[in-house]
């Protein structure tokens, strides 16, 4: 492994300033950090998507071989060929004192009416660092998902969320076909695709 370079204490952050507050936050820093080739750079000035910390899962039934995700409206999806409507994995924020593997139980249930046997971990990536904070923890949640479907989510949260099933060779055999178009998804769906083998047949990962 490449171990770094340079540690939190490599920059320096002289002013911090929300820019925005509503559901999200947008912040606005004045900060310099230190340079491979030696000294600080200048102070310059970035805009940051104060987001957090969210949670994802692909529901997966190995007795079956069937594949679970959601389908929902994003409006940063607006000008995509499939339209607004993207194809993803069971998702949610962490709330203060709330472990991952607890949001995503809630999130599970909320949005597909399922109970996960089982969350295997994945693992923990940031989804944009360039301009966003957010961390994302991925799962695969096993789930029994024969007779499986419906719509789901929370009115309260204009949540307006169905669920498909699909075998799981199928959606291997159109990962790529631009239906799956985000990375959490993506990258549930290749974990899923190179561990296929042994969840089928039950060894421990």
């Amino acid at each position: 492994m490449i171990e770094p370079q340079f540690q939190l204490g490599d920059v320096e952050v002289a002013e911090k300033e929300t820019t925005y507050q509503g559901f999200f936050r947008m912040a606005r820093l004045k900060l310099r950090h230190k340079l491979f080739g030696g000294g600080w750079s200048g102070w310059m000035t970035r805009e940051l998507f104060e987001r957090g910390d969210a949670v994802a899962a692909i529901l997966y039934d190995p007795q079956h071989d069937l594949v679970g995700f959601v389908e929902q409206f994003r409006v940063g999806a607006l000008k995509q060929p499939y339209g607004p409507w993207c194809l993803e994995v069971v998702a949610g924020m962490t709330e203060p004192g709330e472990t991952p593997e607890q949001v995503m139980a809630r999130e599970i249930e909320e949005e597909s009416g399922l109970q996960a046997a089982r969350l295997i971990p994945i693992c923990n990536y940031l989804s944009s660092p360039g301009g966003t904070d957010e961390q994302l923890h991925l799962f695969c949640a096993i789930c029994s998902l024969q007779g499986a479907g419906g719509v789901f989510g929370l009115a309260a949260e204009n949540e307006d969320i169905r669920l498909h099933v699909a075998p799981a060779g199928e959606v291997f055999a159109n990962l790529y076909q631009g239906r799956f178009n985000n990375a959490a998804t993506l990258l549930c769906l290749q974990w899923l695709q190179i561990h296929h083998a042994e969840l089928r047949s039950g060894s421990s990962l």
